[in-house]
């Protein structure tokens, strides 16, 4: 007898190589397996490489990866976690990872091959390759009930990229925790954090938080703020950067652009820290060249600041020009970059945008997610109990 006769659970094989690490689809993976597993009606087992910690409701099997030569390193974990899963008497198969079989496939990412075309931009090498015919397997899966991307995003280049049947296509974005981010010493932590940065109580802030300026569009962004600066109008605005990146070419380009003494640069901070970042700040900005979704936008939000994204951002889903942020089209357009911030400088339509982005939040927490995705599992069940 199987476990699933004998509890009367439904077993469900979650399939990530890293869970719970650092990164997007890692974080999303464990969040929302985590969510799922309060649900008594599902027993989550989780399959992969290497995970943060071990959690009493559910069960970890570790999936070996070949990462030498470099190209096996996905379809050797996409082979050994298909045989891991096979003799479980698994119910459903949930992969945040490009394996040869899934009933439900969260996409994380573009399609490989269009990453390595338009994004990075160069040509495929023999990882490349290995990875994208793993994907294609997995993308022609009949058996495979629902493709699930975290925006519109990735939805539009999926169904650019693979003749997808788009009813079987559904939108799931990540979620987020309000609890963190609603501190109620909010004010203090507020003036403790620019007291720590010596930045002003007055100042308006924008937050940027990237482990890669370059591609989040910090160019940008100062290019921007130069050019309200140019306008007398930008005086008040100070720019706090989170992360890493080439601290020396940003202050050089602050410099040159006349707003040395308006950049401040924390580094790379813990999450708790982060928060208090949030709270320091009045605005986020995300304007990358390409995101598929953009946790931090939404962070922002739960800490209730307006945010700023690029139309390149796939959070750009839950923002709603000019109620609680800003999407903007063109982020190379300075000018246009300007406008929004001289729209922010407004205390009366700061507080209303404030209160939109809280409530965006609420809308997209951990809970609101897992239960759509409980509905879907659901779905699929009934599918393939009538087609037993």
């Amino acid at each position: 007898m199987n476990e699933k006769a004998a509890s009367g659970q439904v077993k469900v094989a979650v399939v990530i190589p890293k869970y719970g690490l650092v990164g997007g689809a890692e974080g999303y993976a464990a969040e929302l397996t985590e969510q799922m597993a309060k649900n008594p009606r599902y027993a989550m087992h989780v399959f992969a490489n290497r995970w943060q910690k071990e959690s009493d409701k559910i069960q970890f099997h570790k999936v070996p990866i070949l990462s030498f030569p470099k190209f096996l390193t996905t379809p050797s974990f996409a082979w050994l976690a298909g045989k891991r899963i096979k003799d479980g008497g698994f119910d459903l198969i949930h992969s945040h990872e490009r394996i040869f079989h899934a009933d439900l496939a969260t996409l994380h990412s573009v399609p490989h091959r269009f990453w390595v075309r338009q994004i990075r931009n160069k040509r495929p090498n023999f990882y490349d390759v290995a990875t994208i015919q793993v994907e294609k397997i997995m993308m022609a899966d009949p058996r495979c009930h629902w493709y699930l991307p975290v925006s519109e995003l990735a939805k539009t280049i999926h169904l650019q990229e693979y003749p997808l049947d788009p009813t079987r296509v559904c939108v799931i974005h990540p979620g987020v925790h309000i609890e963190p981010f609603a501190s109620p010493n909010g004010v203090e932590s507020r003036h403790e954090t620019r007291r720590l940065l010596s930045i002003g109580k007055e100042d308006l802030v924008m937050l940027f938080v990237s482990m890669n300026f370059e591609l989040k569009g910090l160019d940008d962004l100062l290019e921007g703020m130069a050019a309200l600066h140019a306008q007398g109008a930008g005086k008040t605005w100070s720019l706090l950067v989170v992360g890493k990146g080439n601290k020396a070419k940003y202050r050089a380009l602050a410099r040159k652009i006349g707003l040395e003494n308006k950049i401040f640069f924390a580094g790379v901070v813990p999450k708790q820290q982060l928060v208090s970042m949030y709270l320091a700040s009045d605005a986020f900005a995300m304007l990358s060249r390409f995101d598929t979704f953009g946790m931090a936008a939404l962070e922002a939000m739960a800490t209730g600041i307006p945010v700023m994204v690029s139309a390149n951002v796939g959070a750009k889903d839950i923002v709603r020009t000019g109620e609680n942020g800003f999407v903007i089209e063109h982020t190379s357009d300075r000018n246009a970059v300007a406008d929004c911030l001289v729209k922010l400088l407004d205390p009366a339509l700061r507080s209303v945008m404030r209160q939109a982005a809280l409530e965006t939040a609420r809308n997209n927490s951990w809970e609101a997610a897992a239960a759509k995705m409980e509905t879907l599992y659901e779905e699929v069940l009934r599918s393939k109990s009538g087609s037993a």
